[in-house]
């Protein structure tokens, strides 16, 4: 016996409207189960918790005269901010790039097919995830490197009370933060994991290195306003003449503020 449908199946169904909570939600959900979240946020902090420990420990060892008369406790116990900002700078190229590679953006742009809200929330969710994570390992290298100062030079080491060893610490939190947001940025913009990842180190490492090579009266006037020679002005105790620490940080988040704005533009525009 046949029993005749009077009403669709589907009739009562009343589909979600697409919220910015909800998609910030969905974006939370993505990056801490994608596998690369943990591993890379794991090296960041072995990075600057570990080997900060380590160099720490190595460079207070052994100091003449002249090295122990430009020593910083602060800013050696915080060195290793370089292998982290790399992983930091990765992961946030894969929170884009990892949905191209594997067809997912399709169905994350047919949820969100206004496009800007999926960009604004991986953006948000990454800056909350990075930057509590990020903050908290730099106060972890900084407490355990003068932990290890006071053991072996207790004259070398520092306290967050004197001057500027507080702005660093944050300012290191908020500097490796403002490298995922590139990592993010480049992503969105090249969509090639191989390729944003090559600009991203070519634009931390290899461009500070060429504007070394300018000659002297060039390179003052260039070298302090490449994107991370800006930010790294935060990371000084004793700031720069030439760049403002806070000054700095602005500056290099203004350039990522920027391919942020170029990679929103191109989402609109291109097809997925």
């Amino acid at each position: 016996m046949t029993t005749i449908l009077t009403r669709p199946l589907d009739a009562t169904a009343r589909p979600g409207k697409v919220t910015l909570l909800r998609v910030l939600r969905s974006e939370w959900i993505k990056l801490r189960t994608v596998r690369s979240t943990p591993i890379t946020l794991l090296i960041a902090v072995a990075a600057m918790v570990g080997l900060g420990l380590l160099v720490t420990h190595l460079r207070a060892g052994d100091l003449n005269a002249r090295e122990l008369a430009h020593f910083n406790g602060a800013e050696v116990s915080l060195s290793m901010f370089r292998p982290a900002q790399l992983a930091v700078g990765v992961l946030g190229v894969l929170m884009f790039t990892g949905e191209y590679s594997t067809g997912m953006i399709r169905a994350t742009l047919t949820a969100v097919p206004r496009r800007l809200p999926m960009l604004a929330a991986k953006a948000v969710v990454f800056t909350g995830v990075v930057l509590v994570l990020m903050t908290a390992a730099s106060f972890a290298a900084f407490l355990g490197g003068q932990a290890v100062l006071s053991s072996t030079h207790a004259h070398l080491a520092m306290n967050l009370s004197d001057p500027g060893v507080t702005r660093v610490v944050f300012g290191t939190g908020l500097y490796l933060t403002v490298v995922g947001l590139l990592g993010l940025a480049l992503g969105a913009i090249i969509r090639s994991s191989a390729g944003a990842i090559a600009t991203l180190v070519g634009i931390l490492l290899v461009l500070p290195g060429l504007g070394a090579l300018l000659p002297a009266d060039w390179a003052q006037h260039i070298d302090p306003y490449l994107p991370s020679n800006a930010g790294r002005a935060v990371l000084s105790v004793v700031p720069d003449p030439a760049m403002a620490p806070w000054t700095g940080l602005s500056l290099f988040a203004g350039y990522v503020a920027a391919l942020l704005v170029i990679a929103a533009w191109l989402l609109k525009r291109r097809d997925a």
